[in-house]
């Protein structure tokens, strides 16, 4: 190996993301299939309310032909993230539409009404949300894009490099 090489992933990371997609690749994903599966699994890995993603990542998957389960990794590696941002969507969605002020939306205030009062939650955070929502598709559109241009040539060089290598094993 040569010392200009990167090393390659290793453990839990290697283990559960970088071999699964590249096994995608071996079954016959196309490198453009793959790249807006991981594009498009990364924007609903995002989404600024609770309990989506799987729904809305299996049906956008279904309907385009993607890989479910490769979509639905990449979207869950990103809850983490997802946790983190609701708050702050949910604040500059409410000042988007009008709704309760972005003070009124704390983590404590969630819990509260959330375990005591559903009705007053609801209206609280109705307005929140779809302003929440909207900002997450203004931003999901070009993060998709992107990630899809990145992706795309990456994808193409490992299936290169797989393809070269088989070659090479069959001789």
């Amino acid at each position: 190996m040569s010392s200009a090489a990167s090393p390659a992933p290793s453990g839990f990371f290697r283990r559960r993301v970088v071999d699964p997609l590249l096994n995608q690749l071996r079954q016959g994903l196309s490198p453009a299939k793959l790249a807006l599966t991981v594009a498009l699994g990364a924007s609903f890995g995002l989404v600024p309310l609770l309990g989506v993603t799987t729904v809305l990542g299996t049906a956008v998957a279904v309907w385009l032909r993607l890989n479910v389960g490769a979509l639905l990794l990449v979207s869950h590696l990103l809850s983490p993230i997802q946790i983190m941002l609701l708050l702050p969507l949910l604040r500059y969605g409410a000042s988007l539409l009008g709704g309760p002020s972005g003070n009124q939306i704390t983590l404590a205030r969630v819990q509260y009404l959330l375990s005591h009062d559903w009705q007053a939650a609801l209206q609280l955070f109705w307005r929140a949300e779809v302003g929440a929502l909207l900002l997450w598709l203004l931003g999901a559109i070009p993060i998709t894009l992107a990630l899809y241009a990145l992706l795309l040539p990456l994808f193409r060089r490992v299936e290169r490099r797989q393809a070269e290598k088989a070659a090479l094993e069959a001789e």
